[in-house]
């Protein structure tokens, strides 16, 4: 008697198809191993037919903290070593893929003797921090990561975030935190930062500004750093009409002051569009006018200096809406003293 051939099966992780044993989707449809009606989906399910429910959550977190502290914090079971910033991490390749970065990185550098090792070389990439970094590793296995940034760590995280891809909740999370660390305090800071994106000084399209392993964030951290200088900033001085008048009065001194050293070390394009703009509210024209030229006097034994290039405000008059006055600022280059040779 001829026997029929067997149906040709597939072996995944020992098991035969599917994969793990497991039903395939279509499968569960007809079989589900809770018992559920055909149609039923277990993940937005509650309760099964006898009444109880099931710990979809509680199974989740467990597995997730399994894999955080064993996988991640201990290394356990690792088929991948990462070095990065003279550190290495033993991590796991299946959780390493859901970063498009650390997969490409994968996909080409094969495995040796069972272990793979990659390289993450981030000599380019100062804003990546050691610590940032670590933490957005940590947020391939677990969201509990989130919880380790903090207002002096959050642009490094944002950094490597953006860098590894992937991770938008992480990236978000940690951009809210930079935006809300701006202050007084830390102005200058954010200040140098912005003048060290690409294209910073105007040079750029915001298209092209994207070449920062910020992306989208740097665009909108330049945006937030700008509405602090215009807006909070003079706020939070109190810096008003009477307190910046031409006839200088005591009361306001110290406030003007301090905005004065702040926007000598603005970078041109910001500087410029801060002056001109209607909510950059201290005053008159004249008072705003007043202000710019005395910035640019500082600006010229500091940022500006030696850099090639003249600025200078004008106060146009009819120049603003409604014919009122308005204030322009603007940069030039020196010109190159021309050498006359005598026969």
């Amino acid at each position: 008697m001829d026997m029929l051939p067997s149906s040709p099966s597939t072996s995944i992780n020992g098991c035969d198809a599917p994969s793990n044993g497991l039903a395939s989707p279509m499968q569960q449809r007809h079989e589900h191993p809770y018992g559920l009606p055909h149609d039923s989906d277990p993940v937005s399910s509650p309760s099964v037919s006898n009444g109880h429910s099931l710990p979809y959550n509680v199974h989740n977190e467990e597995i997730v903290q399994h894999l955080y502290q064993a996988g991640f914090q201990t290394g356990h079971y690792s088929d991948t070593i990462l070095n990065v910033h003279q550190n290495s991490y033993r991590l796991h390749a299946i959780i390493l893929s859901r970063s498009p970065f650390l997969a490409h990185l994968m996909s080409t550098t094969p495995p040796t003797s069972g272990q793979r090792v990659i390289y993450v070389q981030l000599d380019n990439e100062p804003e990546v921090t050691q610590e940032g970094f670590a933490i957005a590793l940590g947020y391939l296995y677990s969201s509990i990561s989130i919880s380790l940034v903090r207002p002096g760590n959050a642009r490094g995280v944002l950094a490597a975030g953006c860098l590894l891809g992937g991770m938008e909740d992480l990236c978000e999370y940690s951009y809210d935190a930079c935006r809300q660390s701006i202050n007084l305090d830390t102005v200058n800071e954010w200040l140098a930062f912005v003048d060290s994106i690409p294209g910073s000084d105007g040079s750029l399209s915001p298209e092209q500004t994207l070449t920062s392993v910020f992306g989208q964030y740097a665009r909108r951290l330049r945006d937030d750093v700008f509405h602090y200088l215009v807006a909070t900033l003079p706020n939070i001085l109190a810096v008003n009409p009477s307190a910046v008048s031409e006839s200088g009065p005591s009361q306001g001194k110290a406030e003007r002051e301090t905005l004065l050293q702040i926007f000598s070390l603005v970078p041109f394009d910001m500087f410029k569009a801060a002056v001109e703009s209607p909510a950059f509210e201290i005053g008159s024209d004249h008072s705003r006018f007043k202000f710019a030229k005395d910035a640019i006097e500082l600006r010229k034994k500091g940022i500006a200096q030696g850099r090639g290039a003249e600025e200078t405000v004008v106060l146009a008059f009819g120049g603003g809406h409604m014919g009122g006055s308005a204030v322009h600022v603007t940069r030039k280059m020196r010109k190159r003293p021309l050498w006359k040779v005598h026969s």
